[in-house]
This record gives structure tokens, C-alpha cells and sequence, in this order.
């Protein structure tokens, strides 16, 4: 799923084309990507209003729109955003398309069917978005954006010093911080040398500054990349570039770029997480309760369920097929963003309106 640096890439690849732009209709051919209004009466909600801002709050688009409503869209695993000449055919995976007076349309595309846009009013006080006037924020449960100059090291240190979980879920838990997902969540935990298992009270003060500054520049070099381009994940001017730069997110098996180790891979909340073992120990604190898991976990030389990574044979044998197996995958996925952008070609240049 896309996180943070993907949105943020969309969002800034979205503004110079779109802000400024008047809607006339929207069509939407499946119903569960809405989750604020029926196919049917959504071209006459946005129909007339200008797009006045886009954004981003957490792992989700905002595009602000005249008349004090907003637009939220979440990618979710697959979804992909183009902006095309009208008249272009849609492919089979456009879900909802929205039309602007100057002939062009924002298309949604996504796959799997798993995203989500809805539309929302601003409250006049507050400026946030709101379900319905006077009613609950869209954003109520989402936690402080990790790279605000306010969410500081005292600010984290008072929220990590809250709990009592193991790192990894905790940094996935968008209460906690907002925007971190599978990807960035295992590159800052081995980035500060950080067993994803290990309990937020063992943590020093030393270990909190290490995670907190790990996150924040991870994040911030996922942007200036243009996001991880491992999967499905594709913004309006192309690819990102920060997956050659990713140290342990799917690497199981092959060597840790800090010590030379094979990269471990475990599942923790039906989550993939990869680690390196010798790099980022637990503390005799958390290793009894850490041993279940622990000994699911696979450096590709034994089986621990049916993932590509379980390779079996030599460790050496094991490191050649991995890299021969991730380099496939990559190769498979590039292939899908292709044909995505292949069905969005002959796009708008900034500025053409």
C-alpha cells in the first residue's frame, strides 16, 4: 500500500496539473470506491467546483475544492491516478473518472477495487474535515504527521513512553504517527538497529532518538525519491526510485548491507517484517515472549510458510535464488506499472489547461 512518500509524490505531481481546474461531471463504475455518495449523484456534487489545493494527510490525497469541500483518496494497494485527454478510452480498471471544463479528466484507476474517495465538507471553526456539519472529523483517529517541525523528539518520546507494544506494530498504528506502513516502518527499525519485536518500554533514551531520527530521514529521502515503486505503486509522472534503496524490505535471504547476515523475514499482525538478527537484537527483556514468532522466521534456507523468500537449500544457494526470485518480482511489477501508464499516455503537460 502506498505510504506517506507515495501520497506526498502524487499530491505534488497532481498540483501543477489540476489546481485551478473546474469540474463539470464525474462517472463512477464501481460503487464501493465511494464512500460518501452513490454513482449516481456524484458528477452532480463536484460538477461546478474548482480544485483549489491538493494535499495530503497521512496515506491519503485531499484535494481541496471550492465551495469549502475536500476529496479524499485512498490508494489503498493497487489504485493509480492519471490525468488524461477526455475523450481517451477508459481501460477495465478505471473506477471513476472525473471531467474538468478544459477536455481533461482525473482517472482512478485500481485494480483490486480496494480504494477509496470520498467527498467532505470543511468545518467553518476548525477547518477540518468532517463526516457531516457539526459531526465527527475524517481524521479524528489519525496521529501527529511525522515530519511536522512540531512532532519534535519531546513530542515522540511523550507518545512512544505512552505504550507498552512491540515497535513494529506500533509504528504501523496511524493513531500513533501517521503515514508509515510496512515498508518505511521495517527501514527505520533497522536503520536504528531495532528488533521489530522489541517492546517500547526497553527502549533508552538513546534508542528513542535513533528511531525517531530513522524515520524522519527515511521519509524524507522516500520523497525526495518519488516513493518505492515495488508493486503496483506509480504517481502521475512516473516511477519512484527509493526501492533500490531499501536495505532489508524484501531481501529475506539476502545479505544484511550492515554486517553481511541474511536478512530474516517473520509475520507479525499478518504482516511481513524483515530484520536482521545480528543487527538489531532484542533485549533479554522481550526474548521469552518474542520466541513464538521468532521461530517462524526464515532466512531462506528452511521453510516458514509458502512466500517466495522460503527457498531452502545452502545459505549461499538460498542468497542466489533470492536475488534471482526479487529481481523477477521487480520485473513483474515494472511490467504492471507499464501497462498503467501505457492506457494514460499522451497525458497533459503542467499548465495545459
Amino acid at each position: 500500500m502506498p505510504e506517506l512518500p507515495e501520497v506526498e509524490t502524487v499530491a505534488r505531481d497532481l498540483r501543477p496539473l489540476l489546481v485551478g481546474a473546474t469540474i463539470v461531471d464525474a462517472r463512477c463504475s464501481w460503487a464501493r470506491t465511494l464512500r460518501t455518495h452513490a454513482p449516481g449523484t456524484i458528477g452532480a456534487a463536484l460538477a461546478g467546483r474548482t480544485i483549489e489545493g491538493i494535499g495530503r494527510r497521512a496515506k491519503q490525497l485531499v484535494i481541496d475544492l471550492s465551495g469549502g469541500m475536500a476529496l479524499t483518496v485512498h490508494l489503498k494497494m493497487t489504485g493509480q491516478l492519471f490525468v488524461v485527454p477526455a475523450g481517451r478510452p477508459d481501460d477495465p480498471y478505471v473506477r471513476l473518472a472525473i471531467a474538468f471544463a478544459d477536455g481533461r479528466e482525473l482517472r482512478f484507476r485500481d485494480i483490486r477495487k480496494f480504494g477509496k474517495v470520498g467527498l467532505y465538507p470543511r468545518d467553518r471553526a476548525t477547518g477540518e474535515l468532517v463526516t457531516e456539519p457539526g459531526a465527527g472529523a475524517v481524521f479524528a483517529d489519525i496521529g501527529p504527521e511525522p515530519l511536522d517541525r512540531a512532532f519534535d523528539l519531546r513530542a515522540f518520546r511523550r507518545r512512544l513512553r505512552a505504550r507498552k507494544g512491540r515497535l513494529k506494530p506500533l509504528l504501523l498504528d496511524q493513531s500513533f504517527v501517521a503515514g508509515i506502513g510496512n515498508i518505511y516502518a521495517d527501514e527505520s527499525l533497522w536503520l536504528a538497529r531495532l528488533h521489530p519485536l522489541r517492546t517500547a518500554p526497553t527502549l533508552r533514551p538513546a534508542d528513542e532518538r535513533r528511531l525517531y531520527e530513522a524515520f524522519r530521514s527515511i521519509l524524507a529521502e522516500a520523497i525526495e525519491r518519488r516513493g518505492s515503486s515495488v508493486d503496483d505503486y506509480t504517481a502521475p509522472d512516473g516511477d519512484g526510485s527509493m526501492q533500490d534503496r531499501l536495505q532489508v524490505y524484501q531481501r529475506t535471504g539476502l545479505p544484511c548491507p550492515r554486517c553481511g547476515r541474511a536478512i530474516k523475514r517473520l509475520v507479525l499482525g499478518a504482516r511481513s517484517t524483515h530484520f536482521c538478527s545480528w543487527c538489531q537484537r532484542l533485549p533479554s527483556a522481550d526474548r521469552r515472549a518474542a520466541a513464538a514468532p521468532l521461530r517462524t522466521a526464515s532466512d531462506g534456507t528452511r521453510s516458514a510458510g509458502p512466500r517466495w523468500s522460503d527457498l531452502g537449500g545452502t545459505p549461499a544457494a538460498a542468497q542466489v535464488e533470492a536475488t534471482r526470485r526479487a529481481e523477477a518480482t521487480r520485473r513483474a511489477a515494472a511490467t504492471r506499472r507499464a501497462a498503467a501508464r501505457e492506457s494514460a499516455a499522451a497525458t497533459t503537460t503542467p499548465g495545459t489547461r
